[in-house]
């Protein structure tokens, strides 16, 4: 992950060619995923797509599309979740970012999410999406092959979906379900 050096705006996000986030005034490159990672946040969006269709409400986003947010405690202005499902307004220039943040964020762990420092950046990027309004956060892990819900009014206490089972974005996302197996066929 790259930083750059001067205070940046999100019109200045806008600009960045491949996905990054705006945090503390600093544009954070975002390393591409691997073949995995990218295979399972996509297996995810299309679920959610299926699902926000039949539903007739929110819309699915894949990867790399921004959501804007006022400036949390972090600095953080922006999310670029791997999956989400959104329920606010959309733009009227649908070129434009998302104003607000996702209801359900998917974070899928790349090669480098793991270890203590890892695990700190993530937990503190959960934190940031409670404070912005997500109410459900997945930490999706390919090695483990499990799915980690956090909630907004638990957020230290995940419920860990796995093989056999079937997640959930209850009550955010009424009826939605997908199997743990499909994720990680």
């Amino acid at each position: 992950m790259s930083i750059s050096p001067t205070m940046m705006t999100i019109a200045d996000l806008r600009r960045v060619s491949g996905k990054a986030e705006l945090i503390g005034g600093r544009i954070i490159h975002l390393m591409p995923t691997g073949f995995r990672p990218g295979q399972i946040g996509g297996r995810i969006y299309r679920s959610l797509d299926d699902y926000a269709t039949r539903a007739g409400q929110g819309v699915a986003l894949p990867d790399n599309v921004g959501f804007t947010v006022p400036e949390l405690l972090s600095g953080r202005e922006s999310f670029s979740p791997d999956a989400a499902f959104f329920l606010g307004a959309l733009p009227s220039d649908g070129m434009d970012f998302l104003e607000g943040p996702p209801a359900l964020a998917v974070e899928v762990r790349s090669k480098g999410d793991y270890g203590d420092a890892a695990e700190a950046e993530m937990a503190a990027k959960r934190a940031d999406y409670f404070e912005a309004g997500t109410a459900i956060v997945w930490d999706v892990d390919p090695r483990a092959g499990v799915i980690r819900s956090y909630r907004a009014a638990m957020p230290d206490q995940p419920v860990t979906f796995g093989p056999g089972q079937v997640a959930d974005a209850e009550p955010v996302l009424p009826g939605w379900r997908l199997a743990v197996d499909e994720v990680f066929a």
